[in-house]
């Protein structure tokens, strides 16, 4: 093969590339968090916006290896966006971007039938292949025999019993790694960009004889089916039953939003007493003067201001975390086909859809596992509806100055996280409300039925829980001390400069840039009942939503209220803002266009500037008229 290049880090000093793919639920994240620890990072590829997870680990030979965690598939023969990646990277399609040099195929134990299709693909690539069965204990529990000897005979590849979660046969598949690379230190690999052996897209009739083969291996291999997981069916019979299945999901999800509230108080009450701390300290220590305020008014009550809402960001994700790694999820999936289907949604929307509660970018990107491309624009146009952990810091703020702390229904329900409930209710119910608009409108078109794999119940693995409640951390704070650190000193100094001049009456912000720029906007924003602190607040939201709570604090802190500010920007807001004032602004939240990120993957993933800017349109429209009638109805039913 001409323009090919050596591969191995002995001729090249680039560390070898190992893939792990896999179907959907066959344990490839847990193998990957197993291999490499907390040495990993989230990215994209290049071109298009699927996430993908690139760690690093040491061989037992002590060579630096990196590993690729690829979107689940079930062929090469790809029918969905993520699929496509998962095909491209193995192929080698990506510019600048080698095939793997070792793929690790990883198989559920306890459904070979379904896995080994996939493998008998790969192997047609001619790349090396190790083949990781895994959830071993599970097919073991269940009476399933597999002789993984006479399996790697009939494949012709290495195979490695594992279970990952528990970090089992982890030895072993790194050794089988380290033979691998051995073995190919000679060999050469095609250069970026170049496709694998020729490889064309498999027939139907190729699917057929992978079938046979895979029959003729199984035969040969398995010693004993076992039977079904008598756990599972028992559990599914109830949390999937019609009168059941649904009251049970909306408990969970209604218990994930009281749990926001009632576990993130303590550890939110220590930041805040900390960042007061800081505050007074910082103001103590330095003299009168542009350093102390750009520290106390501009860095710390900013950025601070944002901080304090970290637990409540790790509770609702840890509930998420939790989701996904039961096997619940999938089930929340097919619970919600129904209600989906009546709107004109695939039930698959629903795993973007919660997703968008993190953030509406992987929610967005998760799309991609949709084929019908009219269900795949539908999801990515409303998932920005959903209730974004963004949007977390500005609910909790506001909730917090003018919903009071105690409890209804007799001590059992928290009227605070009831309201925060409500508000994540009506993001969905806005979400359900739009798509059948558009299902009837933009998207027409036949509802394909929902096809997809509900895996066994599974414990999940604190390791990977935490492991995963630390990233989310390290996101989250990263977002903090960069994109919120910079503009609230941008803030801090459009908000300082011009200083006031001589016989000023009102505060010093009024005069400065950020308060012309406030006043400007003012009338615009007048007939929903918003300030024009709050109309400073909106411009470097579009950059993050959080960044609306930080530019508040830094607002304040430099208004004539910046004293009020050292005890709680939620008492500043609930002294200086009436109750209308707030519930239009909560509404305007519920429907606002999202983060400019966001925007920026609806612009890639349609690969149009139409449907962004159409999203831009609708979703502000949709949060001024909320905020209208919210604002002057409120201010009717209270007497003005």
């Amino acid at each position: 093969m001409s323009d090919t290049v050596l591969s191995t880090p002995a001729f090249t000093g680039i560390p070898p590339r190992i893939a792990l793919v896999g179907n959907p639920n066959c344990g490839k994240t847990a193998l990957f968090n197993a291999l490499t620890g907390a040495r990993q990072k989230v990215a994209n590829y290049p071109g298009v916006t699927v996430e993908r997870k690139i760690g690093e680990f040491l061989s037992p030979a002590g060579t630096r290896v990196q590993l690729v965690d690829l979107p689940g598939t079930y062929s090469l023969r790809a029918r969905s966006p993520d699929e496509e990646v998962t095909r491209d990277v193995v192929l080698g399609r990506f510019q600048h971007e080698a095939p793997p040099d070792v793929m690790v195929c990883v198989a559920d134990a306890t459904n070979l039938r379904l896995h080994l299709r996939l493998v008998l693909e790969l192997k047609k690539l001619g790349r090396p292949i190790i083949l990781a069965l895994n959830m071993m204990d599970v097919a073991e529990a269940r009476g399933c025999r597999v002789d993984a000897a006479a399996l790697s005979a009939a494949l012709g590849v290495p195979v490695v019993p594992t279970v990952a979660i528990k970090r089992t046969g982890v030895v072993g598949l790194l050794d089988q790694i380290d033979r691998s690379m051995i073995a190919m230190t000679a060999a050469l690999a095609p250069s970026p960009g170049t496709s694998s052996c020729g490889w064309s897209e498999p027939s139907a009739l190729d699917l057929r004889a992978y079938h046979q083969e895979v029959e003729t291996i199984l035969a040969a291999a398995l010693r004993d089916a076992g039977r079904p997981s008598l756990a599972t069916r028992r559990i599914d019979a109830a949390l999937l039953h019609p009168a059941i299945g649904l009251p049970f999901l909306f408990l969970v999800l209604f218990l994930m939003f009281q749990a926001v509230f009632a576990w993130a108080a303590v550890p939110m009450d220590m930041i805040d007493k900390g960042l007061g701390w800081v505050q007074a300290g910082a103001g103590a220590a330095l003299p009168d003067g542009l350093l102390k305020s750009l520290l106390t008014d501009g860095i710390i009550a900013g950025v601070g201001s944002v901080v304090i809402f970290l637990p409540q960001i790790l509770v609702l994700f840890f509930f998420i975390l939790m989701l996904e790694s039961t096997g619940y999820m999938a089930r929340a999936a097919f619970l919600l086909d129904r209600l989906m289907g009546g709107v004109g949604l695939h039930g698959r929307a629903f795993i973007p859809l919660l997703s968008s509660f993190a953030c509406a970018v992987p929610g967005i990107m998760a799309a991609r596992t949709i084929e019908n491309r009219a269900d795949r624009l539908a999801t990515i146009m409303i998932a920005p509806l959903m209730t974004c952990s963004a949007r977390l810091p500005v609910y909790t703020l506001i909730i917090a100055a003018f919903v009071p702390d105690r409890t209804v229904a007799g001590g059992m329900i928290g009227l605070q996280g009831l309201v925060m409930f409500t508000l994540y209710a009506a993001g969905i119910l806005s979400a359900l409300a739009a798509a059948f608009v558009l299902k009837r409108t933009i998207f027409k078109g036949a509802r394909e039925p929902l096809l997809m794999e509900l895996p066994s119940y599974r414990l999940p693995s604190p390791r990977d829980i935490l492991l995963g409640l630390l990233e989310r951390a390290r996101i989250f704070l990263a977002r903090a001390g960069t994109v919120i650190f910079s503009i609230m000193i941008l803030l801090w100094f459009l908000g300082s400069f011009p200083a006031a001049p001589d016989g000023a009456t009102g505060p010093a912000i009024d005069y400065s840039f950020a308060g012309m720029l406030g006043h400007a906007l003012a009338p615009l924003l007048a007939p929903i009942g918003f300030t024009w602190q709050i109309a400073i607040a909106l411009v470097p939201g579009m950059a993050a939503r959080e960044v609306a709570v930080a530019a508040l604090g830094t607002v304040y802190a430099l208004s004539e209220t910046g004293d009020a500010l050292s005890g709680s920007l939620a008492g500043v807001l609930a002294a200086d803002w009436s109750l209308p004032t707030a519930l239009s602004l909560l509404a305007w939240f519920v429907f606002a266009p999202q983060c400019v990120s966001t925007l920026s993957v609806v612009k890639r993933e349609t690969n149009s500037w139409f449907w962004m800017l159409v999203m831009i349109v609708y979703m502000t429209a949709l949060a001024y008229g909320a905020a209208f009638v919210t604002f002057h109805l409120s201010s009717a039913l209270l007497g003005g």
